[in-house]
């Protein structure tokens, strides 16, 4: 029992900040060294291939991002209902519940690669990838395909340990494979001249590493972590399965939306040429810079505030929130300050192409909204997440991705005749969104009862 409460944390009693600092800080630790390492795929094909390289890079990894819409939201949805499970007491049901996730994952993962790898082409021709930068951008894609099993695989393993309180252990791992990425690059790309081929093979050799590692972890500790590992165990449990479409279908529908909506608004960017296309690539990785906080929290939140719900106890809820609303606001102005006085450095660690850095110079501001929609979403997201409101996740996404990003760029970019200033613009002001669904239904109070993952019915 005692190795039982050493993996398994209860975050229904205790300090909050501390176990909000506590929980998020590997998590944060793992998405910094995944950006690193994403990073250094765009810093080293900037200064090996010049623009061509950040635009290969740009489209192949706007395709990437989209391809990983269920990883995301059924990952995330296991996280909050192994959370939950566990703070209402109920650790059979969380077992049991860990094969069929990992089942319905990996059997995902096979049927988005075949169906990715058949429309490849097309792919690429909605995004009007610059035709200097379309054969690089589509061996990028393609090779990212291939490794989709290792995406959903980590991401399956990792749930299952956040959704226990464990957050070390997936850092522990991402660290490691952040390493072998920085090291694969550098032979790959700088050694053997594979160029954006070259990027994604060492990212999906980093992502099988992590894969059979956290794998390993939970094999050798499943008594302790209480996983049943037969073979026989693994398969898909209808029962189960509920709870992990119901919450995992609109979170994956959020995650499919937005990431759809980036790829629309980018595939109008594209249009005007790979210096602008270039320079969306720079964009999208500062943006990953500023989710590095922001999506640790909201991680970690997610499952405290899942926990706590399940466990009814509503006053720590309200504190898990506000808590994490104060650490993403401590953190958003040093990013803000970084970016609007030192932006030459910024922006040279990528590339020293005159015409790419001056296209650079008129992202400032939009980066500066970037940010502070990062700081304000995170803890919202963390809340709806946790609560279990599968439809809110939905209707929040719709919000996001159609009314925001797809008609406000459209109307920016196109009526006002901003041009890529305005897509731009809508896709950052979209990234508001979720504060303003979240902050309504927290007023609202609806969330105070019990979570409909547990009842097995819906409370809006």
């Amino acid at each position: 029992m005692a190795r039982h409460k050493k993996l398994i944390h209860d975050f229904t009693q205790g300090s909050i900040p501390w176990q909000l600092l506590a929980f998020s800080a590997p998590l944060f630790c793992s998405n910094f060294l995944q950006a690193i390492y994403n990073t250094v795929d765009m810093i080293v094909m900037g200064h090996v291939l010049g623009r061509v390289g950040l635009s290969s890079i740009s489209v192949g990894g706007d395709i990437q991002k989209f391809l990983n819409f269920m990883a995301m939201g059924f990952s995330g949805a296991g996280q909050v209902v192994i959370a939950q499970y566990l703070g209402a007491g109920e650790r059979d049901k969380a077992q049991r519940f860990i094969g069929t996730m990992v089942t319905f994952m990996l059997t995902c993962a096979f049927c988005m690669s075949v169906i990715c790898l058949t429309f490849r082409h097309f792919l690429l021709d909605c995004l009007h990838a610059p035709p200097e930068s379309r054969n690089q951008a589509l061996m990028y894609a393609t090779t990212c395909m291939f490794g989709l099993v290792f995406t959903y695989g980590y991401n399956a393993t990792s749930a299952i340990m956040r959704g226990m309180g464990d957050s070390k252990r997936p850092f522990m791992i991402i660290a490691f494979a952040a390493v072998l990425n920085l090291l694969l690059d550098m032979l790959f790309i700088l050694k053997l001249g594979w160029g954006a081929f070259g990027a994604a093979f060492a990212t999906v050799l980093a992502q099988a590493t992590s894969f059979i590692s956290a794998t390993i972890y939970i094999i050798l500790n499943h008594e302790s972590l209480g996983v049943d590992l037969k073979l026989s165990y693994f398969r898909i449990d209808r029962d189960l399965l509920g709870p992990l479409v119901k919450l995992g279908l609109p979170m994956a529908f959020k995650s499919a939306s937005i990431q759809f909506s980036k790829l629309f608004v980018n595939s109008w960017v594209n249009t005007y040429g790979v210096v602008v296309s270039a320079v969306s690539g720079i964009g999208a990785k500062l943006n990953n810079v500023s989710n590095l906080i922001a999506n640790s929290v909201n991680t970690a939140g997610s499952s405290m505030v899942g926990q706590n719900i399940g466990a009814e106890k509503y006053d720590r809820v309200s504190k898990v929130v506000w808590t994490a609303a104060a650490i993403n606001a401590c953190c958003a102005l040093p990013l803000i300050i970084v970016v609007t006085c030192f932006p030459n450095v910024l922006f040279g660690l990528f590339t020293q192409d005159a015409e790419v850095l001056e296209v650079c110079r008129e992202y400032i501001p939009i980066a500066v909204i970037i940010f502070i929609g990062s700081a304000l979403r995170s803890p919202m997201n963390a809340f709806i997440n946790g609560s279990g409101n599968y439809r809110l996740n939905f209707w929040t996404a719709f919000f996001d991705a159609f009314v925001m990003r797809v008609c406000a760029t459209a109307v920016l970019g196109l009526c006002f005749g901003l041009k890529y200033r305005g897509f731009w613009l809508g896709a950052a002001l979209a990234g508001l969104a979720p504060f303003c669904v979240g902050i309504c239904y927290y007023l609202s109070g609806k969330w105070k009862r019990k979570s409909d993952l547990l009842k097995g019915k819906n409370h809006i």
